[in-house]
C-alpha cells in the first residue's frame, strides 16, 4: 500500500463502517443477519483471494505455525463482530447502537492496560473523554434527558457483545504473526472466520430464514463485502500497526458524526446545531488523543 497517513485511513474506515450500520439497519427486515454476515465474507474473500493467493502460498508454513492466533483474531473480528451487530440491529434502535459502539475506544484503552500493560497518558485519557462527550451530544440530540430515558433490550446486549469482541480484536492484533503480509493476514482470517460461521448459517437456513435475490439485496451485500470488509479492514489493521490500538480507538467516535452526515446527504435529514457541536467536540478529542504521535 502506498504511504498514506494512518489518520486518513482511520477516517475512511469509520466512514465505511458507518455506512455498514446504516445499511444493516435498513435491510434488517429483508436479509437475515447470519445470511448478510455469511455472504458478506464469502464475496469479500473471493474478491481478495486473487491478490492474496501468492502470499498465502509463500507463507503457508507461517500460517500453519500461527493457526492459534489467527483463529482467535478470525473469531473476534470476522465471525463475531459483524454477525453480532446484524443480530442486534434486528431489535435495537440506531441511537442505542451508536452509543454502545462509541464506547469501544474506552474498552480498547482498558484492555490495553489490562492485557498489554500499556501506559495511558493524561492527555490521551482527556481526549477520549472529550470525544465521548461529543458522541453523547449527538446521541442525546442536545437534550441530556434523552440519555436518562434510553431503554435497552436483547438487541443492545448483542451490540455490546460486538463492541467487546472488536475491542479484543484490536488489542489482540499485537499478536498478529510477524512477517505475514497484510493481504495474506486478512484473507487467512476471513477464511477461518467463514469456517466458523458456515455451520451457523446452515443451521439458520434450516430454520427457514431465507431472503429474496434482487437488486437491493445484491447491492447491499456488494457494499458490505467491498468497503466495510476488504477496504476498511486493510486500513484499520495498517493503522493499528503504525499507531497502536489506543490512538486508533478514539476514531470510532467519528461514527455517529458520519452517521448524521450520511443521513443529511442520503436521507435529506437536517443537520441541527447539536450535530455540529458534537462533531466539534469529537474533532477536539481526537486531536488531544493523537497529538503526541504527531510530534
Amino acid at each position: 500500500m502506498p504511504q498514506v497517513s494512518p489518520y486518513l485511513l482511520l477516517i475512511a474506515t469509520t466512514l465505511f463502517w458507518s455506512g455498514n450500520f446504516v445499511l444493516g439497519r435498513a435491510v434488517n427486515a429483508t436479509i437475515p443477519p447470519l445470511a448478510l454476515s455469511f455472504w458478506r465474507w464469502v464475496f469479500a474473500l473471493l474478491l481478495l483471494l486473487p491478490f492474496a493467493w501468492r502470499e498465502l502460498h509463500r507463507h503457508r508454513a507461517l500460517l500453519l505455525q500461527s493457526w492459534r492466533s489467527l483463529t482467535l483474531l478470525a473469531v473476534l473480528g470476522i465471525t463475531n463482530f459483524n454477525t453480532f451487530v446484524y443480530i442486534g440491529l434486528q431489535d435495537t434502535t440506531a441511537t442505542n447502537a451508536v452509543l454502545m459502539v462509541s464506547t469501544t475506544p474506552v474498552l480498547i484503552v482498558l484492555l490495553s492496560v489490562l492485557l498489554l500493560r500499556q501506559h495511558i497518558s493524561a492527555r490521551q485519557t482527556g481526549g477520549v473523554l472529550v470525544s465521548l462527550a461529543g458522541v453523547a451530544v449527538i446521541v442525546a440530540r442536545g437534550d441530556w434527558s434523552t440519555l436518562v430515558h434510553l431503554h435497552f433490550n436483547s438487541g443492545d446486549a448483542w451490540i455490546m457483545a460486538a463492541v467487546t469482541s472488536w475491542a479484543l480484536y484490536s488489542v489482540c492484533l499485537r499478536w498478529r504473526p510477524a512477517g505475514l503480509p497484510a493481504l495474506a493476514f486478512l484473507a487467512a482470517t476471513m477464511a477461518i472466520g467463514l469456517l466458523v460461521l458456515t455451520p451457523l448459517y446452515l443451521w439458520d437456513l434450516m430454520q427457514g430464514h431465507h431472503f429474496a435475490l434482487d437488486a437491493a439485496s445484491i447491492g447491499s451485500i456488494a457494499y458490505v463485502a467491498v468497503f466495510p470488509s476488504v477496504v476498511a479492514y486493510i486500513f484499520w489493521n495498517r493503522a493499528i500497526a503504525e499507531l497502536g490500538p489506543n490512538r486508533c480507538g478514539p476514531f470510532l467516535h467519528l461514527m455517529p458524526a458520519f452517521g448524521a452526515l450520511l443521513s443529511w446527504l442520503l436521507l435529506d435529514e437536517r443537520l441541527a446545531s447539536y450535530h455540529w457541536g458534537g462533531i466539534a467536540l469529537i474533532a477536539a478529542g481526537l486531536y488531544l488523543a493523537t497529538a503526541r504521535s504527531r510530534a
